[in-house]
């Protein structure tokens, strides 16, 4: 029991806290960030959608099959915007909670299956099980995580928290956002605001080009993920 629990601590912080070998933020040099949000679609996509049309900025959506099964119609208006659709899982639950063949079938799951392209998969709360980076390799599924967290799930004001993840963004960041709080449409506007008055131009993960995480990038993460 405890070495199995050791295990499965380990792997939390390898492949969740510290991401190594994930996707993670594009160059550092670069004035590019990443809008990305898991989730959806749902009831708040269309708001969504409009405000990112506003500004004319694109992200990307990290897709899950019982959403895209109850919201056809919000689907197909983010592939119709032109937005990078990814996969979110079959279900929306944590690895650990998954036997092996049911991890399986979550990770190779993806909304644009048979379309070109390296497909990503974003595990749901970023979480792993000893199996999911092996799942993933033999699923041909690339991970994709995050260094900025807009903490749109907790009930501060849409300024707070946009201030809050304007502080914590620089060039490269992979910023995650929900499709679904209510507060998320009104925090994006004001997260694009400030990131147009910054220089910082939103573009998809394709064209952000996520670099693989290293020890460097992955002991940062450790650190920020602990308050080290």
């Amino acid at each position: 029991m405890v070495g199995g629990l050791g295990v499965l601590a380990l792997t939390d912080l390898l492949f969740r806290a510290a991401g190594l070998g994930a996707r993670g933020p594009g160059s550092r040099h670069a004035p590019l960030v990443a809008l990305t949000f898991d989730d959806g679609p749902g009831p708040r996509t269309p708001a969504l959608l409009a405000v990112l049309a506003v500004h004319g900025a694109p992200a990307t959506f990290f897709v899950t099959a019982p959403a895209c099964r109850a919201h056809p119609g919000e689907l197909r208006a983010l592939h119709a915007a032109g937005h990078q659709v990814e996969a979110h899982g079959r279900w929306h639950r944590h690895a650990l909670l998954l036997p092996p063949w049911q991890e399986y079938a979550q990770v190779a799951w993806h909304p644009r299956a048979g379309q070109r392209g390296p497909h990503l998969y974003r595990p749901p709360y970023g979480g792993h099980s000893p199996l999911t980076r092996l799942l993933a390799r033999r699923s041909g599924r690339q991970i994709a995580l995050w260094d900025v967290e807009s903490r749109d799930w907790t009930a501060q004001p849409a300024a707070q928290l946009a201030a809050q993840t304007l502080a914590r963004t620089r060039p490269g960041s992979v910023i995650l956002l929900h499709d679904g709080p209510q507060v998320t449409p009104e925090l994006l506007s004001a997260l694009l605001t400030g990131l147009r008055g910054r220089g910082l131009e939103p573009v998809t993960l394709n064209d952000l080009r996520p670099r693989r995480i290293g020890l460097r990038e992955g002991w940062a993460r450790l650190r920020g993920s602990y308050g080290g």
